[in-house]
């Protein structure tokens, strides 16, 4: 089942520790099988205020995400977004094709 790691950024000092993060990050997720679903806008706001750039990544599954995210490659990047981004990053698991609202409930 498909997972996904979501990122949504409130805050992104563009810079060059920013730019080689960019420049090196799908290469890291080539061996996962990951790819770029959402990165940033654009956005058609419909309720609420914007909370950040949403930012979403997907997997086969939760262990290839994981194990992306504590990959050595990514482990060597991953500071130079940490260190210019503000914001939340999550892994989190997909739901089975047919899967409807009421099925949460139990």
């Amino acid at each position: 089942m498909s997972a996904y790691v979501v990122g949504i950024l409130t805050e992104t000092r563009l810079n060059d520790d920013i730019r080689r993060y960019l420049d090196r990050i799908d290469s890291t997720l080539l061996p996962y099988a990951g790819r770029f679903l959402i990165h940033g806008g654009p956005y058609l706001w419909k309720e609420g205020e914007p909370a950040g750039d949403l930012i979403v990544i997907e997997f086969e599954n939760l262990d290839l995400a994981s194990r992306w995210y504590d990959s050595p490659a990514y482990r060597a990047i991953k500071s130079l977004r940490m260190a210019n981004c503000v914001g939340t990053v999550f892994l989190v698991g997909g739901v089975p094709m047919g899967h409807r609202a009421w099925d949460i409930l139990g």
